[in-house]
């Protein structure tokens, strides 16, 4: 489908996230690719990682487009030596690791005796596999480095509520919840983890969503809209500042007020 025009919010804190070094995954586009130019704006060094590299090097090129600095690391998170590469190259390359932004995907939207089990695989092992891979390896790093850092996850409102078809998302999604609070006990204070649940995006995963899936869902946001990844990623950066210094162990949710309309 085609979105509904909005003048994208341009809004950034200068120099909030200086001294940061953010890895962002499934960068390529949407939310990720959002939220790794935020960080960049906010000045912080961007490691964007993700398995499309035309994606992930145009969005390069949009953070150097306005003086921003960025590296690009291709990235498949199933694979532990892919993800170990991207943690490396983040020390490397910007001398630390500060943040971990586990936003990759994949998943299926189909009622369960439509999906293959390999289907059903394929979404955990990019979608919550992926995310205790990348979690797990950033831990490692920033407290060998003996440093403080930030683990944020993206979650969904589809961790809280059924929507018909996501079977499969909704079983990542809500795994991620139980990820993000136990790495937040067992790795403070030195660490904080935090999620996000947003609602619709306006992303292109979910204009391809079906249309009367789509429909349904815009008749229930109060907001009557879907939100602009810019929106997600101005949370996202707040989450990983030190603003947040106190938020840890739970979910912001960010969906228009979608949860709780009905």
């Amino acid at each position: 489908m085609s979105w509904d025009a909005r003048v994208k919010p341009e809004f950034y804190v200068p120099n909030r996230l200086e001294g940061q070094v953010a890895v962002v995954t499934g960068a390529a586009s949407g939310i990720g690719r959002a939220s790794a130019i935020r960080y960049a704006r906010e000045g912080a060094r961007v490691l964007i990682a993700d398995v499309d590299e035309s994606g992930g090097l145009e969005t390069l090129e949009l953070i150097e487009d306005f003086g921003g600095e960025a590296i690009f690391q291709r990235c498949d998170m199933t694979s532990e030596d892919d993800v170990s590469a991207v943690v490396k190259r983040a020390v490397s390359s910007f001398g630390s690791l500060t943040v971990w932004h586990n936003n990759a995907f994949w998943s299926v939207f189909k009622n369960i005796l439509e999906q293959t089990p390999a289907e059903f695989d394929r979404t955990i092992q990019v979608s919550l596999r992926g995310y205790w891979l990348g979690a797990r390896a950033a831990v490692t790093c920033i407290e060998s480095l003996g440093g403080r850092g930030v683990i944020l996850n993206t979650g969904s409102v589809q961790s809280y509520l059924a929507e018909r078809g996501f079977s499969a998302y909704q079983v990542a999604k809500s795994g991620i919840l139980g990820l993000t609070r136990s790495l937040a006990l067992d790795h403070a204070p030195q660490i904080r983890c935090v999620a996000i649940a947003p609602g619709l995006v306006k992303t292109p995963v979910n204009a391809a969503l079906p249309a009367d899936t789509l429909e349904r869902v815009l008749a229930a946001i109060p907001a009557a809209r879907a939100a602009e990844p810019e929106e997600i990623a101005g949370l996202c950066a707040y989450l990983v500042s030190d603003e947040a210094e106190y938020i840890t162990g739970t979910c912001v949710v960010i969906d228009g007020g979608y949860l709780h309309a009905g």
